[in-house]
């Protein structure tokens, strides 16, 4: 019978943590934020 009892190099999580997915997406809305759209001017 195969043993089914979890590895240690399995246990830890690949990629990023809660706190920098929140970040990144704070940078996000930050930068997106600052850009501003000039509104377009009538000519006469």
């Amino acid at each position: 019978m195969a043993d089914k009892s979890p590895r240690q190099h399995m246990s830890k999580k690949a990629g990023k943590s809660l706190k920098e997915k929140r970040a990144d997406k704070a940078a996000k809305a930050n930068a997106k934020a600052k850009t501003e759209i000039p509104l377009p001017t009538k000519k006469r």
